[in-house]
């Protein structure tokens, strides 16, 4: 049997989540996110129990961050773009998240009760993101670290931990309720075991969540 903690960090505080603006890739970090991410990046440890790699989304935002947690333990990164963001339908990037159009689709795909398989527009939906977050826990289970950290964003990171309690059973509805009762703050950690076993299915196990200590 292989164990493994997975250390998910979500990016510090954008200029634009400021300004409640919806982002697609650009965004970068505000001075209080770069306070935000430093903070986080002197909780890891940097002697025995040290992470082994860094792994995170190729966005602006999660690119900086990253890099923030990487000067302080004085490691290289990796990019991985299964840990990007959620694609926004193209109409509301860049928009401001209370203009009632934009409120509407956000509404659509994150507050109600809905087909997995419905389509605003132009948007990553439901399926295409659970068949993400399940290639993201089969590229960690290959992984040979044994302490990995990982950079990404709190749309995809609550995917990730539902398909983890739920597997191929979970529902766009029942992750929006997972969701909306779970948040993600900015530069928050989520602290994940992962367990290998020969005869049965892989175990994972959210040890911490949203934890900003």
């Amino acid at each position: 049997m292989a164990t493994k903690l997975i250390y998910f960090v979500r990016h510090g505080e954008t200029l634009l989540n400021a300004q409640n603006i919806r982002q697609g890739a650009e965004g970068s970090l505000s001075e209080l996110g770069r306070e935000q991410a430093l903070e986080t990046a002197k909780r890891f440890p940097k002697h025995k129990g040290r992470p082994e790699v860094i792994i995170s989304s190729p966005y602006q935002r999660t690119r900086e961050t990253a890099e923030i947690i990487a000067k302080e333990l004085k490691m290289p990164i990796e990019y991985s773009d299964l840990l990007v963001e959620r694609r926004n339908p193209s109409e509301i990037i860049g928009q401001w998240g209370e203009d009632a159009k934009v409120k509407l689709i956000i509404d659509q795909m994150d507050k109600s009760f809905h087909e997995d398989n419905l389509r605003i527009s132009d948007e990553e939906n439901f399926v295409d993101l659970k068949k993400r977050a399940k290639k993201l826990l089969e590229y960690i289970a290959k992984r040979k670290e044994k302490r990995i950290v990982m950079i990404t964003h709190g749309i995809f990171l609550k995917m990730v931990a539902s398909y983890m309690l739920m597997g191929d059973k979970l529902t766009a509805s029942e992750y929006n309720k997972l969701s909306y009762f779970n948040p993600v703050n900015n530069a928050s950690m989520a602290i994940v075991l992962y367990k290998s076993h020969w005869l049965n299915e892989d175990e994972w196990k959210i040890l911490e969540w949203n934890d900003l200590a």
